[in-house]
């Protein structure tokens, strides 16, 4: 089993840059795909990034396309969240996620692992 574990989050004014970052522990994390979801109040738990388990292929959703940047360091077993130019609507509580291959890690439904989350929040 893979237990995820994130850090970084806290509170920024609108424009700023935050990076959160996913230590996996257990499991062969390099076998994984690793991803990024946010939940907001009220709202459901909502796509944000993937990364693929070889670290080429890239998934955004199109609120973070342009904005965020997920990497990975498998010999670390870290995975990351680079955002830039942060709103309000970006405040949420993010998930870090890992996911089995070949499955549509898109959706959260296919996660296998959930970390406990990091809260976000965007001032303006």
């Amino acid at each position: 089993q893979v237990q995820p574990v994130e850090s970084g989050g806290g509170l920024v004014q609108a424009g700023g840059s935050l990076r959160l970052s996913c230590a996996a522990s257990g499991g062969t994390f390099s076998s994984y795909d690793m991803g990024w979801f946010r939940q907001a109040p009220g709202k459901e738990r909502e796509f944000v990034a993937v990364d693929d388990w070889s670290g080429v292929i890239r998934y955004y959703s199109d609120s973070a396309k342009g904005r965020f940047t997920i990497s990975r360091d498998n010999a670390k077993n870290t995975v990351y969240l680079q955002m830039n130019s942060l709103k309000p609507e970006d405040t949420a509580v993010y998930y870090c996620a890992a996911i089995s291959r070949f499955k549509d890690a898109k959706d959260p439904r296919s996660v296998d692992y959930w970390g406990k989350g990091t809260l976000v929040t965007v001032s303006s």
